[in-house]
């Protein structure tokens, strides 16, 4: 992929002021059926019983799916919005940090399908999730 360190540095740098910023999701690589990326399991993504929340890894898949679906439009007239979303919380963590690695199943015109594996560092299952996304056109207001 032309440029990918720069398409890297500049979804990561602007997550200032989102979800990935609160939860500390960083983008690590990317190309044209992948993308990487990594959270932390600490006090913003734990819940009460001090291991990674579910919706923090489900947070982790869609922003890794959707922006993996992002770099297969044309980003100057489309854009994709997640339609549905499941995930499978297959077991916990309650320190470190988790990994998410997104692929294609499928592109279509109008429909893409992602499927995110979330892993700790040993490469243990921690979360399988699958992302729908529609493209649609962008306003121009």
């Amino acid at each position: 992929m032309k440029n990918k360190d720069s398409i890297i540095k500049k979804i990561n740098s602007s997550s200032s002021n989102t979800m990935m910023q609160a939860l500390g999701i960083t983008i690590t690589d990317l190309g044209k059926n992948f993308v990487h990326g990594k959270m932390p399991v600490d006090k913003r993504t734990k819940q009460p019983f001090g291991v990674l929340h579910g919706g923090a890894s489900v947070a982790l898949a869609e922003t890794l799916g959707s922006i993996g679906g992002g770099l297969q439009v044309n980003q100057e007239t489309h854009g994709v919005v997640g339609v549905e979303i499941n995930a499978s919380h297959l077991s916990s963590i309650n320190s470190g940090w988790v990994y998410g690695k997104a692929e294609p199943i499928r592109i279509g015109r109008n429909i893409q399908v992602w499927e995110i594996q979330i892993t700790d560092q040993h490469d243990k299952i921690i979360c399988q999730s699958r992302l729908t996304l529609a493209k649609i056109k962008k306003r121009h207001d």
